[in-house]
């Protein structure tokens, strides 16, 4: 009973459950995508963002359902990565159309080919002018982790030194 008890807690200890409310992430994370990122770019910045995030995924993906259910679906973490970015979720095997951030016509696939992303998922960081400032690839540990690396994109610490050690100074 004991060893059921800790697997339980163990689980939603590691898996971030524990952080605080969860909520669906295609309603309260993930923007409604239009197709056109040279637009979303001009909206990002009337809304005063910083930037853009784009999480290149794919269907079978296990890494992007295991950010979708333990850590984008955080409260806290929709909350402050909504405040600082436009999301948007791409699709790397997508053949639908779009407009990149240069007002090309383009694929979703061909964008991803273009953007380099062969692995999910990949979380690309795209400032105003739609230049990609920083990228990650693969989960995070758990959604501490996370919100680092938006307030290290978001309050520009990119520019001066690596995410290990912003992360080692904010903890």
């Amino acid at each position: 009973m004991m060893l059921r008890f800790f697997t339980a807690l163990w689980f939603v200890l590691v898996s971030g459950l524990a952080h605080g409310e969860t909520r669906d992430v295609n309603q309260y994370f993930f923007d409604q995508k239009f197709g056109d990122f040279k637009a979303e770019l001009a909206n990002a910045k009337q809304a005063g963002k910083q930037g853009i995030l784009l999480m290149f995924e794919q269907e079978d993906c296990p890494w992007c359902h295991r950010m979708k259910a333990t850590i984008l679906n955080q409260s806290d973490v929709q909350d402050y990565y909504k405040k600082h970015f436009l999301i948007f979720s791409m699709d790397i095997r997508g053949d639908t159309p779009m407009v990149d951030f240069q007002g090309k016509n383009t694929t979703e696939k061909a964008f991803s080919v273009e953007n380099r992303v062969r692995a999910t998922p990949v979380f690309g960081f795209f400032d105003l002018d739609g230049k990609m400032v920083y990228r990650w690839t693969g989960v995070t540990k758990d959604a501490h982790e996370f919100l680092l690396l938006g307030r290290y994109v978001a309050d520009g610490a990119y520019k001066t030194q690596a995410f290990a050690v912003y992360k080692q100074g904010a903890k």
